[in-house]
């Protein structure tokens, strides 16, 4: 199973927020969660399982500025990328925009496409920023500490740097087989002597780490010649125990 990245969708315009996210979803690979308020999304966002890997944040909200908004989840520490829609457009516009601490800044009308690049974009640098956090299975993920959450255990796991760049590898690849070749030059370097017998050693080592039983996998599989991670495998469970 592919996991989808949830982007939440702040606009009170119903019919552009169905269209917004009607194209999100086609586009692959995205989860699309609608809000039509400031109120509406707070709670979203508040809820204790949410997680949002970005956010499309409309300027002018019917019980709020989205400006004032993106500044308060500054505030709070939610540092998710935050691309601001609008209609105004002038210098002035978009620099209180970004000073309220949006990423990125987006005139209406525009092209879902341009507007899907520019969030793929900002995925690209937050996944590579020490503010990074996805979900593996049962649990959270912080690539910039090396470490492995998993709240319902109350449980901390320490990754090395090469089983932390794995996980990162085959959660970009969302889902999908990575040959052990290319997982092994995106980990050790295309000009790397190290075998494949070196990346089997850390794939085993890795899932004594983070499998339930692991001699029956469920997160890290072996397929088509490579691996692949099934990053929902076991939310369900962790979510009932929680």
């Amino acid at each position: 199973m592919t996991a989808l990245r949830p982007i939440l969708i702040v606009e009170d315009d119903a019919a552009l927020r169905a269209t917004l996210a009607e194209q999100i979803m086609l586009a692959g690979g995205f989860h699309a969660v609608e809000a039509g308020t400031a109120a509406e999304a707070a709670a979203k966002l508040d809820a204790g399982d949410a997680r949002y890997d970005a956010i499309l944040l409309d300027i002018g909200l019917p019980d709020g500025c989205g400006r004032e908004f993106c500044a308060k989840l500054r505030r709070d520490g939610k540092r998710m990328p935050v691309i601001m829609l609008t209609g105004a457009d002038a210098e002035r516009d978009v620099v209180r925009g970004l000073d309220a601490g949006a990423n990125d800044y987006v005139a209406k009308p525009f092209r879902a496409g341009e507007l899907l690049a520019r969030v793929r974009a900002q995925l690209r640098v937050f996944d590579n920023s020490e503010d990074a956090v996805f979900t593996v299975g049962p649990y959270v993920f912080r690539p910039a500490a090396k470490l492995l959450l998993e709240p319902a255990r109350n449980r901390k796991v320490r990754l090395t740097d090469k089983e932390t760049n794995i996980l990162k590898f085959l959660y970009r690849a969302a889902g999908k087989p990575v040959p052990r070749q290319v997982l092994l030059n995106g980990v050790w370097g295309y000009n790397s002597s190290i075998t494949t017998h070196t990346l089997e050693t850390h794939i085993y080592r890795l899932r004594q780490k983070i499998e339930a039983d692991p001699s029956r996998t469920r997160l890290l599989l072996t397929s088509a010649g490579g691996y692949s991670l099934d990053a929902q495998a076991g939310q369900e469970a962790a979510a009932a125990a929680a």
